[in-house]
């Protein structure tokens, strides 16, 4: 498995920490899919944007398709989470 170094929310200063307390889940966490991107907080902008949009901007795809098709990429490429 790969390491990559992430600041810890009680770490982040400046625009990481906005960011941080943007995408907190409700149970008190930001994602490590976004953390990974905590040394480099405009690249960590794009993904959540991308994101955003692939998964509630304008689709013929209902959210409940998204979902199951990023359930289904999850499990192929073995993903934990």
């Amino acid at each position: 498995m790969a390491w990559i170094k992430m600041i810890s929310l009680e770490e982040a200063t400046g625009a990481l920490k906005a960011m941080y307390e943007k995408y907190i889940e409700p149970v008190g966490v930001v994602d490590n899919i976004l953390r990974i991107h905590s040394l480099n907080p405009k690249s960590l902008r794009t993904h959540y944007d991308l994101y955003a949009h692939l998964m509630r901007g304008k689709s013929d795809l209902s959210r409940a398709q998204r979902e199951m098709i990023a359930v289904v990429a999850s499990a192929v490429n073995k993903c934990h989470y």
